[in-house]
């Protein structure tokens, strides 16, 4: 019931699977230090204070809190899928809202790739997606694993959709653009 969709039910018959990948184990430092500073504090406030029942429920209840945010923190993230098809990007998230955010690849006018001095060190990185003068869900992909396999994943299927879209309108035009191709005649000869 609230387990989430599997991300390849939202692939078309025709979609090839690429990439199937999750944020790296990275984008989980912040929470993990967070969580342990929170309840760092809790242990010293708890032991500089006077005994009491009063706080020591209180510190019991914050430190229950704090662990619980992290685990649904941590579920979220293994939860969570990036994959790239040859036709499009998506992203899946959520936990009890399924959200499936998705970016055909014929939209993608620009790539940009980057890496941090963390991101080289741990092997992880950040793709920048633009597309056509907009806005899209998928804009900007932090914590990539793997960041140089999904770039060029992205760019390799990126351009073979264009080219192939290119022959689909050109075939539309002129059907003989399929025979010559097949022949290997080449497209663009009249």
């Amino acid at each position: 019931m609230l387990a989430p969709r599997e991300i390849d039910e939202y692939l078309l018959p025709t979609e090839r699977r690429v990439i199937r990948v999750r944020q790296h184990w990275a984008v989980m430092m912040n929470h993990v230090s967070s969580t342990a500073l929170f309840l760092l504090a809790l242990v010293i406030g708890e032991r500089l204070l006077p005994d009491s029942v009063l706080i020591d429920n209180l510190a019991w209840s914050l430190a229950l809190v704090a662990v619980l945010r992290f685990t649904v923190l941590t579920i979220l993230w293994w939860i969570e899928r990036i994959v790239i098809t040859d036709k499009r990007v998506m992203l899946a998230q959520g936990i009890i809202t399924h959200n499936v955010g998705m970016m055909p690849l014929g939209k993608v006018t620009d790539l940009t790739f980057q890496r941090t001095l963390g991101g080289r060190m741990f092997g992880y990185g950040t793709i920048v997606v633009e597309s056509a003068g907009q806005i899209q869900a998928l804009n900007r992909i932090d914590y990539l694993p793997r960041p140089e396999e999904i770039y060029e994943a992205l760019s390799e299927n990126g351009a073979v959709l264009k080219q192939l879209l290119r022959l689909n309108e050109m075939a539309q035009r002129d059907p003989e653009v399929i025979r010559r191709v097949l022949a290997g005649e080449g497209a663009d000869q009249q």
